[in-house]
């Protein structure tokens, strides 16, 4: 007798662990481990569905009360063993059920209906064809007598047939027709599966001709991997230093010795030019993966992937858990994007859980940025990953030129826009020159802090070294609090620095500055690219393709339009709000910051003419804009680490945040003081909190955080246990629910 141990799909702490069932007989050939089954569940004997995590011949429990399995599941897609592995460590590692851990790798979880081509043949002779159209022309047999002349007419019918969809569609005949000239024996109609292609097929072309830096990199990289050498490798290089180039003639190797390669990027907006350059170096064993794609793509692409007919996917996140048999590599391009961060649980990080399935299946991680995470560099310089450093851009191009526009300066000399001089004078003049211009908006943290326009100064929290959030009621300012530690302060009249009355919470949109844009430059062809203009399917390539082509001269948009982007025709960059992210209440606020505008500045200049790059900001003087205009990464890393170190923030140490949600705010507030307590009898971790978390409320359900850091990652670890065994072991905070997220 087989048993199976299932994971119940339901996310509830209490049910969260295998429960046994038997597998009859006439299921064991499908009742594979990873198998979605359905199953009789409870008291109730209540119709669930499962996992099957494991299989064995022992019963750990009282046979008669061990129950059968009912069902497995035909359309449900079976995970991978080593795939569920990595489940399981997720779990451990990020707080969640197993059931959540197992959905997050299985970005595809049931099987669409199989989409078929079917081809029509001539199974006759053509004289016995051509006798056979005249006869049922007589007869007035019009239908048949079009397919007949079609076949006839067309020489490739012998060998490649008639496409079934095309003939009924454009002819027209019924299907009723076709069949019955089947069933007669004058054509044969095969069936074939069609795979659903999100791609389309471009011109192949020849790779590049590398610098010497490039090469050395790949040819060390490639050095180690035929050395059964398997690592995780940081490129850190310069935007434009041809990061992606290297990438490509890595993979081209690992696929040339059978093994098959993962790229990651951080945004579907980044998809279409990647995807573009991969096709037309690799041909149709690449694939993509991402949230846009219908159902029925995104199960084809996991088939194929599943079936070895392809060997490269690309795609953000979610295509980390690509079912490849031969994974040889895992790329993550842009590497310190937060979106790579899981928001929902489990909250874990691709990198992380890359470098773990890399490890199960000996493959290696390449990591690449122009402006690495904190954590990545950190590791690279203790030797843990290999660093490897590109300090000049690809092709003979030289980086922009940047200058920083003091908007105080600008607003006491009475220019109230939200476009200063510098950049109104570049912008006429690239346009006079048929050049396009790129306008970020910098909205992270839009309106979240208070700050004055005058001198620039931003109310911040004494303790946590973070911009003080702002709480709202009826519509206004109520008072600014910090969501480390509680710390809150009214809302001030008057700027507490400089007494000016110029002090608020600022911000713009992306349409209000496309018509200030329109207004100022009615003859420019003006593209915005949000959420609102890329919600529908294939937004982003439409925008994209229409502004590489030339058909608009200036692009507006948020973050999405800053990562990874080549537009050679793209001359000046203007950064709107650059400090708006330095004061998002978030200690990693001045790396973000840093990120965004080195990234944003490496769009300009890209081809063969020269760059400018204008900041606009009210802190002119803050480290991370001084180090962005200046790309010198070093130089902002040290005024980083630095100021980590002496707040024990990640990466020097690592912080634990815990999340407790309630319908009931006195219950919420309860246990997350029950929990600060658990957390402040370790000697060994700090701890900030309990405080209300930025979202206070959401859908009737409150929320409170605390907070733990620690240098130990295993004590955090170890906290996060002792607390689920807390919410397992007591009945009063069965309303409750927590959330863990680490370093994030």
């Amino acid at each position: 007798m087989v048993y199976a141990d299932v994971i119940v799909d339901i996310s509830v702490k209490s049910l969260d662990r295998p429960f046994q069932y038997r597998v009859p007989p006439e299921l064991l050939e499908d009742a594979v481990v990873g198998a979605l089954v359905r199953i009789p569940f409870g008291r109730g004997n209540r119709e669930m569905q499962g996992y099957i995590i494991g299989l064995s011949g022992e019963a750990r429990f009282d046979v008669s009360r061990i129950k059968n399995i009912q069902e497995v599941v035909k359309q449900g897609v079976v995970a991978e063993s080593h795939l569920l592995s990595l489940a399981y460590w997720i779990k451990e590692n990020y707080g969640a059920t197993m059931n959540d851990a197992i959905k997050v790798v299985l970005p595809v979880k049931q099987e669409i209906r199989q989409k078929v081509q079917r081809t029509i043949y001539p199974a006759m002779q053509r004289e016995e064809l051509e006798k056979l159209a005249a006869l049922w022309e007589k007869k007035h047999y019009r239908a048949r007598v079009r397919l007949l002349q079609a076949i006839l007419e067309s020489p490739a019918s012998w060998e490649e047939g008639l496409d079934h969809d095309t003939a009924v569609r454009q002819l027209p005949v019924t299907t009723a027709v076709v069949r019955e000239l089947e069933r007669q024996g004058v054509i044969t109609v095969e069936t074939a599966r069609k795979y659903r292609n999100p791609i389309s097929g471009g011109e192949r072309d020849v790779p590049p001709k590398l610098n010497q830096r490039q090469q050395e990199v790949v040819e060390s990289l490639l050095s180690d991997y035929r050395r059964g050498i398997r690592g995780t490798y940081l490129i850190h290089g310069v935007t434009g230093s041809g990061k992606t180039e290297i990438y490509m003639q890595i993979i081209q190797e690992i696929v040339d010795q059978g093994k098959q390669a993962i790229m990651l990027i951080p945004e579907i907006a980044l998809t279409f030019q990647t995807v573009k350059r991969f096709y037309s170096r690799f041909g149709d064993r690449v694939s993509v993966m991402h949230s846009r794609l219908s159902q029925g793509e995104r199960f084809d692409q996991f088939t194929r992937a599943k079936n070895g007919d392809i060997d490269i996917m690309i795609g953000p996140r979610s295509a980390l858990f690509t079912p490849f048999a031969r994974l040889g590599l895992i790329v993550i391009d842009e590497e310190h994007e937060s979106s790579y961060q899981s928001d929902m649980p489990p909250r874990y990080h691709a990198r992380e859980v890359a470098v773990k399935r890399a490890s199960m299946v000996g493959a290696s991680v390449v990591l690449g940025s122009a402006t690495p995470s904190l954590e990545a560099y950190y590791r690279a310089l203790q030797g843990r990953y290999r660093l490897f450093t590109l300090e000049e851009r690809a092709g003979g191009a030289v980086l922009p030129k940047v200058w920083i526009t003091d908007m105080r300066q600008e607003l006491e000399e009475n220019n109230r826009s939200v476009f200063g001089r510098k950049l109104m004078a570049l912008m006429e003049e690239k346009l006079k020159r048929k050049e396009q211009v790129i306008l970020f908006l910098n909205r992270r943290g839009y309106a979240g802090f208070v700050s004055c326009r005058k001198c620039g100064e931003v109310l911040r929290c004494p303790h946590c070294s973070v911009s003080l959030t702002v709480h709202q009621r009826q519509g206004k300012i109520h008072h600014l609090e910090c969501h480390y530690c509680g710390y809150h302060i009214s809302m001030p009249g008057t700027c507490p620095q400089c007494g000016s009355k110029y002090i608020g919470a600022f911000g713009i949109g992306t349409q209000k500055v496309e018509e200030l844009v329109r207004e100022q430059f009615p003859y420019a062809r003006v593209l915005r690219m949000d959420k609102d203009t890329t919600s529908g399917k294939g937004g982003h390539e439409k925008i994209l393709e229409e502004f590489a082509g030339q058909g608009a001269d200036i692009l507006i948009g948020t973050q999405m339009i800053v990562k990874g982007h080549d537009f050679p025709n793209v001359t000046l960059v203007g950064v709107l709000a650059a400090d708006l992210s330095l004061n998002i209440g978030d200690y990693r606020a001045g790396e973000k910051t840093y990120q965004l505008l080195a990234q944003a500045a490496g769009r300009a200049g890209r081809g063969r003419k020269p760059g400018d790059v204008v900041i606009q900001t009210y802190q002119p003087e803050h480290y991370s804009i001084v180090a962005a205009a200046e790309q010198d990464y070093q130089a902002f890393y040290r005024q980083e680490i630095g100021m980590r170190q002496i707040l024990q923030y990640p990466p020097v140490s690592n912080i634990l945040g815990v999340l407790v949600l309630s319908e009931k705010e006195d219950q919420a507030r309860k246990l997350a003081a029950l929990l600060a307590g658990q957390l402040r009898s370790r000697q060994d971790i700090q701890t900030l909190g309990p405080t209300e978390a930025p979202l206070a409320k959401l859908r009737d359900v409150y929320r409170q955080m605390v907070y733990g850091k620690c240098r130990d990652y295993r004590v955090l670890r170890q906290m996060k246990n002792q607390m689920e065994q807390y919410m397992r072991e007591h009945e009063e905070y069965r309303d409750c629910r927590l959330q863990f997220h680490f370093n994030s």
